[in-house]
């Protein structure tokens, strides 16, 4: 019995041993997750002091903004920003969903968006971030995410309408499956088109695809709550990236630092030569290869075109030497810095030569800018489009050789800025008295006095929107002008002509 009480004592003992040493280890782990989890607190509070605490801890003692004297540390506070207030979501019966591909240039997919969430907006459906073009002449691979700030645009409009990244699930099955409804919009549309055709079709089909966005909504006659939301889009919610935004700035600061400059949109470029078939100036070979070019897009409807005559017309835009002569009709200060907002000049130094000795500081974002800075931007047009349009928005003049989306919607923007000053070129009679003028029928006094008093109200000034009822395509348009959305200005416009 005793022998028998022995075992059963030691056999408690090694049972309590073992589970002493479980309950220890337990213990030692609760002990280290505990801690991890304490460290990580102070981590994270200490983050969230941000400039004034925080970089002294994080990056060393003492920070820049300190100042030690004796033993006492002074510390400088930065001032508390706010945060972030984001409106308040806007709940509404969602009608089903619609899918976008843009098509054209920058600023042709950017007016198209500013409609295509209006038109969201109105038939309470869901909006999926636009898709960008990829296949047109610029066959730039950037997606929206590239160009845009897009988290922005989607809070920036949740009080209006809903905006996905993409479909949800199920609905995203289905399409890679290919039930999906494609379709182009009819052009120039009022927005009961968009109620009476094409939202029984979203309802249907729980999703629709609208195929080409360009110029399918009205310029007028609209409800004024639906063209503010327009503008709303196109100067608060479209936002570039931060990568576009800085580079913008540094331009601009660069540019500033030698006194006020003025952007020309010098729209002389191969791809808009051959699709306008404009050759003023060309040499024959020239000639052949716009010709060759345009026949090669099919999607250019326009063949046989009679280059004198478009010309004479005012449809095609000015060649340097023309837009040189104009300037300094215009008495344009010879000395003031001139930022060329565009891609490569066709015919290259040879035909810039009389714009570059009437003035001399012609700059562009190559020669301002190093080959690191630009090298995310190289085969991406539409990002160094956005390059040019913020710089283009912050000068002091902004003068387009012809009427193409940028020169539009950058001159509706600088009216919104507050009617800075846009010089809106008058072709036609341009070319008439240019002609006129390199012929010897007038004398550069006379030239000049003609061209200054053509251009004295088309400054970019306060004007009402020409509408032209069943000539949509020939009445102005709303981005180059939206009225709906400006205040009148009372101030002086800056004066840079002599």
């Amino acid at each position: 019995m005793k022998v028998l009480g022995e075992s059963r004592v030691e056999k408690l003992k090694r049972s309590m041993g073992y589970s002493n040493a479980r309950y220890s280890r337990t213990k030692m782990w609760m002990i280290r997750a505990t801690t991890v989890v304490l460290l990580w607190t102070c981590l994270v509070q200490l983050m969230a002091l941000g400039d004034t605490w925080g970089p002294m801890v994080l990056k060393g003692w003492p920070s820049h903004d300190s100042v030690v004297s004796g033993n006492v540390l002074d510390v400088k506070l930065l001032p508390v920003l706010p945060a972030k207030v984001l409106p308040p979501k806007r709940v509404y019966k969602n009608n089903g969903y619609l899918l976008i591909s843009c098509n054209g240039g920058l600023n042709q997919m950017r007016s198209a968006i500013c409609d295509m969430v209006a038109i969201a907006r109105y038939l309470n459906v869901t909006l999926i971030v636009p898709e960008l073009d990829k296949t047109s002449f610029w066959a730039d691979p950037s997606e929206f995410e590239d160009i845009f700030d897009v988290d922005h645009f989607i809070t920036s409009l949740r009080d209006e309408v809903r905006i996905l990244k993409q479909l949800p699930i199920r609905l995203k099955k289905k399409v890679e499956l290919g039930y999906l409804h494609t379709m182009p919009p009819v052009s120039w549309s009022d927005i009961s088109y968009y109620h009476n055709q094409i939202l029984p079709l979203i309802q249907r089909y729980k999703v629709l695809h609208l195929n080409r966005t360009d110029a399918r909504l009205a310029n007028s006659g609209q409800p004024t709550d639906l063209q503010k939301l327009r503008c709303r889009v196109n100067f608060s919610a479209l936002r570039f990236t931060s990568q576009i935004e800085e580079l913008g700035r540094r331009v601009v600061n660069l540019l500033r630092k030698n006194g006020p400059f003025l952007v020309l949109h010098l729209r002389y470029e191969m791809d808009m030569l051959a699709f306008s078939g404009c050759t003023q100036g060309c040499n024959d070979e020239e000639v052949e290869e716009l010709t060759r070019m345009r026949y090669a897009y099919p999607w250019w409807k326009e063949k046989i075109i009679n280059s004198d005559l478009k010309r004479k017309d005012g449809l095609c835009p000015l060649t340097p030497e023309e837009t040189a002569l104009s300037l300094r009709a215009l008495d344009i200060d010879p000395s003031i810095q001139i930022y060329i907002a565009a891609g490569e000049i066709y015919g290259g130094d040879r035909r810039m030569a009389s714009l570059s000795s009437a003035y001399p500081k012609l700059v562009r974002k190559e020669t301002l800018l190093g080959p690191d800075d630009l090298k995310f931007f190289q085969n991406h047009s539409s990002q160094m489009a956005a390059l040019d349009y913020l710089v283009s928005l912050e000068s002091d003049i902004f003068v387009p050789t012809y009427d193409g989306n940028m020169a539009k919607v950058v001159e509706g923007h600088r009216r919104y800025l507050g009617f800075k000053k846009t010089i809106l070129l008058d072709r036609k009679l341009l070319v008439e008295l240019i002609d006129k003028y390199t012929t010897n029928s007038l004398s550069w006094d006379e030239f000049s006095s003609a061209v200054k008093e053509t251009h004295a109200n088309r400054m970019g000034n306060p004007t009402k929107r020409l509408v032209i009822p069943d000539r949509p395509k020939e009445e102005d348009y709303f981005y180059a002008n939206p009225e709906e959305c400006l205040q009148p200005s009372d101030d002086e416009p800056v004066n840079m002509i002599q």
